[in-house]
């Protein structure tokens, strides 16, 4: 036996023996509430031979008797709360057989050369990640499965969709490796009853947490919670333990799979994690401020890490690497599987709305410009003159004092800038104004909340699992805190000179992978205005704008067009 087959065995007997540790607390517990009803039989058995006769024992056996009872009860309130609680489950697109033969097709070979069971399905998650995920909870499983059946299936395989269309067909099956590998230990027995065992307390406490429960069910579920995070706490070291333990075993069962190509594959799942935050945070959220949603965010990922490998040279070989298969032509219709997983997504960080909608619209990359980056200049412009008008600051156009300009910015935060002047004051107006418009839109901030994922046909509807997490505030993952009034009048600012860049002097709104919106000024991108505005804006000092905009050819004077 070779030394990974040594260190396999012992990581599922270590996995094993933290698994009955476990089982034995639901043992131990189990066995406390049924220790009083055991006193009472040894109490009622006594007295009927003629043992602990007298009125005292009688007292006593009928005392113990009522507490028995009750202690039975609760223990039957305790455990029907736990087994019907719902455990969590993650939001993702499922995948059909249908829609993936090749995908499936792959995990399945590769169960079969790590001799394990293969996942019962597969799904995709707008993430980062890959993990299994037991399904076999009656809640969480669709159809007319029985039982029997259920408790016998095998996890779901989840695949991050960033992976599916960076990387190449043998990297992800290299990365996929581990992950399969552990359906293995999710086979055995006593592991499975004490994943099933922690997964049901961790769904009574949330349970119990949720809110709306009346007085009358809201007690006993608040009592069940509480001795499930009782016993939760006398678990969780083992817990943890025993997942180290399997994922230590099923790592080393994947050490005879594509080993080689391993290494290079979680180089390339560091490059799709930064690549992938970078999207999301520069390029999806402002869309999804817009009310709009990119709809083939996964393929834009390959465009952002292409220049990501281009700006850093993080990524050797890149030209061969691309000459591939890429991993989603694994799918069947992989522009249906990035539509759902990008509404997902929007769904996922950012709250927006499970459909499509008047003001919750799709957009390809290639009217981001036009649709995001030059509405939201001139929406965030508009809003910023509204704000003036609301401080009766007074138009700076001697020709026509109606028309907004940027010079009328200017003038007001350069008359006396710094803290406490017109800048905080105008700061504060625009946080208001962004506060209340959000509070006003369709469905308490149109984009910024909605209902359950969607997904589309190819790759099969988003599931409901967003029910399943509870009633918890959305997004379930917010990717940035919410930004202070500095901030957002820095962002107006900076908009409100894009505006007249484009209006004045020939500029146009652009995309950039990495950063985002981004003003392209003779076709080339301007990234130096952020200094300069941020001079006007904190301190009050219009000179580094005034030149960047002599630079560049703006009339800060001239009227700018607004939504």
């Amino acid at each position: 036996m070779s030394g990974i087959d040594v260190g396999e065995e012992l990581g599922a007997r270590a996995a094993q023996a933290r698994a009955l540790s476990l089982l034995r607390i639901r043992s131990r517990a189990l066995a406390v509430a049924i220790l009083p009803a055991a006193v009472a039989v040894v109490l009622f058995a006594a007295g009927a031979q003629g043992h602990l006769a007298g009125a005292a024992w009688d007292t006593v056996r009928w005392t113990v008797l009522g507490v028995a009872v009750v202690v039975l009860l609760v223990t039957v309130l305790v455990a029907v709360s736990v087994a019907r609680a719902r455990p969590a489950m993650s939001p993702t697109v499922p995948v059909p057989e249908e829609g993936a033969p090749d995908l499936y097709r792959l995990v399945r070979d590769l169960a079969d050369r790590l001799d394990v069971p293969a996942p019962s399905a597969i799904a995709l998650t707008p993430d980062c990640d890959s993990w299994l995920e037991d399904r076999t909870h009656r809640a969480l499983r669709r159809g007319a499965v029985a039982a029997a059946e259920a408790g016998d299936a095998a996890p779901v395989l989840v695949i991050g969709s960033p992976f599916l269309w960076w990387m190449r067909v043998a990297e992800l099956r290299a990365v996929l490796a581990p992950v399969v590998a552990g359906t293995g230990p999710s086979a055995h027995p006593d592991i499975a009853a004490a994943r099933r065992f922690v997964r049901g307390l961790d769904a009574s406490i949330a349970d119990a947490a949720a809110p709306g429960r009346g007085a009358v069910r809201g007690a006993p579920l608040a009592f069940a919670g509480w001795v499930s995070r009782l016993l939760l706490r006398a678990c969780r070291d083992h817990a943890a333990e025993m997942e180290r333990c399997v994922a230590a075993a099923a790592s080393l069962r994947a050490q005879t799979v594509d080993h080689g190509l391993r290494i290079a594959a979680q180089e390339q799942v560091g490059l799709a994690y930064a690549g992938w935050d970078r999207l999301l945070t520069r390029v999806a959220l402002p869309a999804w401020r817009m009310g709009r949603w990119p709809s083939r965010l996964d393929a834009g990922v390959v465009s952002a890490l292409t220049e990501l490998s281009r700006r850093d040279r993080l990524a050797d070989g890149f030209a061969l690497r691309l000459g591939e298969r890429p991993a989603c032509d694994l799918l069947e219709e992989p522009g249906v599987a990035d539509e759902a997983a990008s509404l997902l997504a929007a769904r996922l960080f950012h709250g927006g709305p499970a459909e499509s909608g008047p003001g919750w619209a799709p957009v390809d990359w290639q009217q981001y410009p036009d649709e995001v980056v030059d509405r939201k200049w001139r929406t965030e412009a508009a809003r910023l003159h509204r704000v003036l008008d609301t401080l009766g600051v007074p138009r700076a156009s001697a020709a026509d004092p109606a028309v907004p300009t940027l010079a009328r910015v200017m003038e007001h935060l350069s008359g006396s800038g710094g803290p406490g002047g017109p800048g905080e004051e105008l700061a504060a107006g625009i946080g208001a104004a962004v506060a209340r418009e959000e509070a006003a839109a369709p469905g308490h901030g149109g984009p910024e909340h909605g209902g359950p994922g969607h997904g589309g046909p190819g790759a099969g509807a988003a599931e409901d699992p967003l029910d399943l997490w509870g009633p918890g505030p959305l997004p379930l993952f917010p990717l940035q805190p919410p930004r202070t009034g500095t901030e957002l009048l820095a962002d107006h600012v900076a908009a409100m000179v894009c505006c007249a860049a484009v209006d004045t002097a020939g500029a146009a709104p652009g995309l950039d992978w990495l950063d985002g919106p981004a003003l392209l000024v003779g076709g080339e991108r301007r990234a130096d205005l952020a200094t300069p505005v941020l001079s006007l804006v904190e301190d009050g000092d219009p000179d580094p704008l005034l030149s960047w905009l002599a630079e560049v050819g703006v009339r800060s004077d001239k009227p700018v067009r607004l939504v």
